[in-house]
């Protein structure tokens, strides 16, 4: 009988919690004690661990944990949590950038919406600066869908070498994998990333820009 790879997990320093490392955060001192965020998990040094959270990152920092784990006198930066908000994002965009050279984005909307219609797509992007209308067709297209709703316009369109981009698909594969986790982990510092398949709701349209795209 074949074994399925287990998946390496950590706990978390604050909630001591035992969680899969997708969905936490790991942190390393470098050489003079500051306190590193290293969202790819690839730095060298003793690693501290927290749950994908800036609730619990801020938690961590108030009590002191990261010096209580090293067993040393750290440094942390005021804007530790903005450092890992940005490199999350960072990380997600650059998956949906290789998921585009690989050829597997569809942009704009009706191009995204004949995909849906051929059930070529795993998971949907929508500019969090675009039109609550859009959205909405592309909900009643692909109910079944994630629709990510994490970055501007301006976010996309520099992960996909093109200005203006407001709807993207992305089909299904291994990098639509990636992208989900990826935003899954950013949605702990980043509010309204992700709408699940299904979830449409009227207190998430109430925070959408009305402004019609053309």
């Amino acid at each position: 009988m074949a074994r399925h790879a287990e998946v390496p997990e950590r706990r978390c320093l604050v909630t001591r919690e035992v969680k899969e490392r997708d969905r936490m955060v790991r942190f390393v001192l470098d050489p003079a004690g500051q306190v590193v965020p290293d969202v790819d998990g690839r730095l060298p040094g003793r690693g501290m661990w927290l749950s994908a959270d800036r609730n619990v990152l801020n938690r961590a920092v108030a009590a002191n944990l990261f010096a209580r784990a090293a067993r040393v006198r750290v440094r942390v930066a005021a804007d530790l949590a903005e450092q890992v908000e940005g490199l999350l994002a960072s990380r997600a965009l650059d998956c949906l950038g290789l998921a585009r050279r690989a050829g597997q984005v569809t942009m704009g909307f009706e191009q995204v919406r004949a995909s849906l219609r051929s059930s070529s797509a795993a998971v949907l992007l929508a500019a969090a600066d675009s039109a609550a209308d859009g959205r909405r067709k592309l909900r009643r297209l692909a109910p079944d869908l994630p629709v990510i709703t994490a970055f501007s316009k301006a976010e996309l369109g520099a992960a996909l070498g093109r200005d203006g981009i407001v709807h993207v698909a992305v089909a299904p594969g291994g990098l639509a994998r990636r992208l989900i986790a990826g935003v899954r982990r950013l949605a702990g510092f980043r509010a309204d990333v992700m709408a699940p398949p299904a979830a449409e709701t009227s207190s998430t349209d109430a925070l959408e820009d009305t402004t019609e795209t053309p």
